[in-house]
C-alpha cells in the first residue's frame, strides 16, 4: 500500500511584506507624510470651493489664484529655512518694501531695470544678513532681533522715499519690459509670477531634501547642541537660513513693484503674518526640527484657495483675517497636540 500525503489546509494569514510593497511608494510615503493631513484638508477645501461657486474650478480662476499666492509663496519658501532653523523672521514685509521702494527709485532715476533688479535683490540679501549675524554674533534671540527691523527696515523705505509713493510710468525707457516679470504670461497662459513661485519652490525642495545644508538645517532646528557636537556650522546654517529669507522677500517685493508699477513705504504690511502662517499651516514645526518644502507649498495654496473662496462669496476683508487668524491657531494647536502624543507614545 501507499500512502499519500495530506497538505494542510491553506489558510488566509496577515498580508506579506511583498504584498505590502506592491503599493505604490510615493502613495505609501503621502499617507505617512507630516503633511498628508493639510493635503487632505486643501482637497476638501477645493471640493467646497466647487459646491459654492461654479466658476470657482474655471481655469482663469485658478489662474488668477495662482498669481495671487505667488509673492506670498516666494517668502514662504525662504521663510520655511528660518523656522525649521528653530528661528522666526517677522521683517520680511518690511524688507519686501524696501526692496521695492530701492528697485523703484533707481529706474525712475533712470538706471536700466535690470541692475536695479538686481540692486533691489541686494537690498534683500543685507536685510537678510544683518537679521542673520545679530541672531548668530550678538546672540539676540531673533524674534526680538527681526520684531526691531521690521520697523528699521520699514522706517528706512519711508525715509528714502520721503514718505512718498513711487510709480513707475511705462513711457519710461525699459518699464514695459520689467513690467513683462510681473503682468506677463507664459505661453500667454501662466502668470509669470507663478512662473517664478514655481522655480523658487523648486530649489527649496532641492535644497532642503537633497543638500548637505537642507540635512544640517534639520540637526540644528532638531537640537542645536547635538548638531554642533557632530560637528555642523551652527551659525553659518542659521545665517544662511536668514539670508535666503532676505534673499526671497526682496524677490517678492521686485515681482511686487514689476505687477502694480507702484510701490510706497507702507506697502506689505502685515505679509510677515500670511508668511508665517502658510509654513505653518504647511506642517512645520513652530520651533523648528521637522517640516518640509512640499508642506509649505501646500500651505501657501490653502491660504490662496480659503481667501478666493471668501472673495467669491463676498466676505469682508476683516473676516477674511479673522479666519486666517483662526486657521493659524488650529494648525499650531494641532503641532502641539501631535507632539505631545508622540511624547507620550
Amino acid at each position: 500500500m501507499t500512502s499519500t500525503a495530506t497538505k494542510p489546509p491553506v489558510t488566509a494569514g496577515p498580508p506579506s511584506d511583498a504584498s505590502t510593497r506592491q503599493f505604490p511608494l510615493a502613495l505609501r510615503r503621502l499617507l505617512h507624510a507630516r503633511e498628508a493631513g493639510v493635503f487632505a484638508a486643501l482637497v476638501a477645501l477645493f471640493l467646497l470651493g466647487t459646491v459654492l461657486s461654479p466658476t470657482f474650478a474655471q481655469s482663469d480662476n485658478l489662474l488668477s489664484v495662482g498669481q495671487q499666492i505667488a509673492q506670498i509663496g516666494i517668502m514662504a519658501v525662504g521663510a520655511t529655512f528660518v523656522i525649521l532653523n528653530g528661528e522666526i523672521d517677522l521683517s520680511v514685509g518690511s524688507t519686501y518694501a524696501l526692496s521695492a521702494i530701492s528697485t523703484g527709485m533707481l529706474i525712475s532715476d533712470g538706471w536700466s531695470w535690470p541692475v536695479a533688479m538686481f540692486a533691489g535683490l541686494a537690498v534683500g540679501v543685507l536685510a537678510g544678513l544683518f537679521n542673520g549675524l545679530a541672531v548668530v554674533v550678538l546672540g539676540v534671540p531673533s524674534f526680538i532681533v527681526t520684531l526691531g527691523t521690521l520697523s528699521v527696515f520699514r522706517g528706512i523705505a519711508l525715509l528714502i522715499s520721503d514718505g512718498a509713493p513711487i510709480s513707475l510710468s511705462s513711457s519710461r525707457p525699459g518699464v514695459a519690459e520689467f513690467n513683462l516679470l510681473g503682468q506677463g504670461r507664459l505661453f500667454g497662459l501662466v502668470p509669470m509670477q507663478f512662473v517664478f513661485f514655481a522655480v523658487v519652490a523648486a530649489i527649496g525642495v532641492v535644497l532642503l531634501a537633497r543638500s548637505r545644508f537642507g540635512f544640517n538645517t534639520y540637526a540644528v532646528g532638531g537640537n542645536q547642541e547635538a548638531a554642533r557636537l557632530v560637528g555642523v556650522n551652527v551659525k553659518r546654517v542659521k545665517l544662511t537660513a536668514f539670508v535666503l529669507s532676505g534673499f526671497t522677500a526682496g524677490l517678492a517685493g521686485v515681482l511686487g513693484l514689476s505687477f502694480l508699477s507702484y510701490v510706497q513705504g507702507v506697502t506689505g504690511q502685515g505679509l510677515e503674518l500670511t508668511v508665517i502662517s502658510a509654513v505653518i499651516i504647511g506642517g512645520a514645526a513652530l520651533f523648528g526640527g521637522s517640516g518640509t518644502m512640499w508642506g509649505t507649498v501646500i500651505g501657501v495654496a490653502f491660504i490662496g484657495l480659503l481667501q478666493n473662496i471668501l472673495n467669491i462669496k463676498g466676505i469682508s476683508s476683516f473676516w477674511q483675517t479673522v479666519v486666517t487668524g483662526l486657521v493659524i491657531v488650529a494648525a499650531v494647536a494641532a503641532d502641539t497636540w501631535q507632539r505631545k502624543r508622540k511624547t507620550r507614545a
